[in-house]
């Protein structure tokens, strides 16, 4: 029979690579799963162009995906002839081995990692890959009796709010049928095109040392950004020279310096100080009244130019405040390619590539919900980019969340590298290694990732796949990246939460608010931080002697993605030129919600990139 196997091989233009160990393999899978030589082959070409494999040799190392290939569509068989049937997988075919029955495990107390253990299979068969090792092709008829609260929901996902998408889901909400998901990722032949990556060096490094920032580096780093703010004034060759605040004139005055408060409690308009520079000041503090303007928006660490007069020596009375630092030409143009790292160095660009043009899904941690750790809304969220198939699928933590109950609590008994290892790592291998070479994965850490540094600036996680060091990327926190050419920023701390605290405003007399959401998003592009807010909000560890730069953001970017625990957005961001009469521009900011809230879903988002911003459209997706 392998001689037959063979030969029907040879006779389709397939050559074999250790032969006899795939041939071994292959006589295994018709006997399983009781299949003729001819009808192991014809499988072999499906699973051929749905993985978009090159070459025309087969290798032992493809065996492995071609059996979960089988073992799925013998699934689909086995379920259009019982559709009530429950097909259990290879956790259950090991935990039924070990002699590990549900009725004994009932008796017994359980812990977190047992219980993940019954339910995951529940959990893997959303989407073929994602489900671990592979064994035998057996059909288990049981039934598990665990549902979680978030697998009893009705539907699986809800278009919450669309941006420039068809009037037909623009103005309600849409429910979307996504059952049926293997049928068209098989059916799937074109292969998808590969975006290219391209990012300045990450910083700070995974390794680095940190909490040694002294209060001479803290002072450093606020002196640098008042002196760069001031430059940048002077180079747009809008404003004079800036001028000491706190020297007693009659005269109109221009200064630049860093908005402050004057106690330990909330900024409010009675409790504004200027700090100015060493240079223009000694670094002294004056108070700053702002009865005169009509609309203003302040908070600690917001560096500021003013024009105003001092008549006592002890209150800047203003007239007119400048909030945005004008961008210049950015400093990276016309640098040799060394000072940029790319992530895949293979990528050439082809007539198919569209540069400036990306498609890609958004989320943000947690992943699982806050009663268990069986991270089921990660599996419905890969379950969804299988379907859709974006050039990149960006994951920002947390993780592996320092603030769920059960890890607050000590109950999980592994350690939060294993968690991350095996839930989160493992499942983004095999959606790669599904979708194939074209999928790109992208994860940014967060603060409240248990596995890894608490510091902000944050490094990359430590993570070396070795088959697929092209396919999955994991970048600082925070970061800036090039995607087909779209620059794309990202931060994951709450910092819209965290400026909506600190912030105050006044509104123009017309009594036009506004939008308070994209108002905050634009303080970190007029700032050009990241984390423009000092002093940093309570549970940041701001780090300012790890890698000040990392956190400057040094022309305006494309795409700013800022999680939050704020309502889900997707704005256009309107961001005033380098010069005045310059056209603005123009900048898309997404806050995609979390992934899970409490008990049940949460939200991400879809977003289709074009640099005709016309042409582009996003979704807000419910799980």
């Amino acid at each position: 029979m392998e001689e037959e196997i063979k030969a029907q091989f040879e006779r389709s233009g397939f050559s074999l690579e250790d032969e006899e160990e795939v041939l071994k393999k292959c006589l295994t899978f018709c006997i399983n799963f009781k299949l003729g030589p001819s009808d192991l082959v014809s499988s072999w070409e499906v699973y051929y162009l749905n993985r978009q494999l090159n070459g025309s040799s087969v290798q032992n190392a493809h065996m492995d995906g071609f059996l979960l290939y089988l073992q799925n569509e013998q699934k689909d068989l086995v379920t259009k002839e019982d559709p009530n049937l429950h097909i259990y997988s290879s956790n259950d075919v090991d935990m039924i081995l070990n002699d590990e029955h549900e009725d004994t495990k009932e008796g017994i107390l359980g812990t977190p990692v047992d219980r993940s253990e019954i339910i995951h299979s529940d959990l893997s068969n959303f989407m073929p890959g994602i489900n671990g090792k592979s064994t035998s092709g057996k059909q288990l008829k049981l039934v598990s009796n665990h549902i979680t609260p978030f697998g009893q929901r009705k539907t699986k996902f809800v278009v919450q709010l669309s941006f420039n998408n068809p009037p037909a889901i623009e103005n309600g909400i849409k429910e979307d049928n996504f059952e049926s998901l293997e049928d068209d990722v098989i059916k799937r032949v074109r292969p998808s095109v590969k975006c290219s990556l391209l990012v300045h060096v990450s910083q700070p490094e995974p390794g680095c040392r940190f909490m040694y920032d002294r209060i001479e580096d803290r002072f450093s780093s606020l002196e640098d950004r008042i002196i760069k703010y001031a430059n940048a004034l002077v180079a747009s060759e809008l404003y004079e020279e800036p001028t000491d605040p706190t020297v007693a004139s009659q005269k109109s005055v221009f200064s630049v310096g860093m908005v402050c408060c004057d106690g330990e409690g909330r900024l409010n308009e009675k409790s504004i100080l200027l700090q100015s520079s060493v240079e223009h000041s000694g670094g002294q503090r004056v108070r700053l009244d702002i009865q005169k303007l009509t609309q203003f928006s302040f908070f600690p660490g917001q560096v500021v130019g003013v024009e105003g007069h001092n008549p006592s020596g002890h209150c800047l009375v203003a007239s007119k405040v400048v909030d945005a630092i004008p961008f210049l030409p950015p400093p990276d143009m016309g640098l040799p390619p060394a000072k940029k790292q790319a992530l895949d160095q293979e990528f050439q660009p082809t007539p198919s590539t569209m540069l400036g043009e990306l498609s890609l899904v958004i989320a943000a941690g947690p992943f699982t919900t806050s009663d268990n750790l069986l991270f089921e809304p990660l599996v419905e969220l890969l379950a969804y980019a299988s379907r859709k198939q974006p050039q990149l699928l960006m994951l920002l933590g947390p993780f592996v969340d320092s603030e769920h109950p059960e890890i607050k609590k000590g109950t999980v008994h592994r350690s939060f590298v294993e968690v991350f290892r095996v839930e989160i790592l493992r499942r983004l291998q095999d959606y790669a290694e599904f979708m194939g070479s074209a999928a790109r994965v992208i994860l940014v850490p967060s603060i409240r990732d248990a596995n890894h540094d608490f510091v902000y600036p944050q490094p990359a996680f430590d993570i070396h796949p070795s088959d697929l060091k092209n396919q999955i990327s994991s970048l600082s926190n925070p970061s800036q990246f090039y995607a087909n050419e779209v620059k794309v920023g990202c931060c994951t701390v709450d910092i819209l939460k965290q400026l909506s605290g600190e912030e105050i405003s006044r509104n123009p007399a017309n009594g036009s608010s506004g939008d308070r959401m994209s108002r905050l998003a634009i303080h970190l592009l007029s700032q050009h931080s990241f984390y423009p807010l000092y002093p940093p909000s309570e549970g940041v560890p701001l780090d300012l002697s790890l890698a000040p730069e990392a956190m400057q953001i040094s022309s305006i970017p494309d795409i700013l993605v800022l999680p939050s625990d704020l309502a889900p957005f997707v704005k256009v961001l309107s961001v005033d030129g380098r010069m005045e009469g310059d056209e603005q521009s123009k900048c898309i900011c997404v806050n995609p919600g979390r992934s899970a809230k409490g008990i049940g879903g949460g939200t991400f988002v879809e977003l289709n990139y074009h640099k005709n911003l016309d042409r582009t459209s996003a979704s807000i997706i419910r799980i």
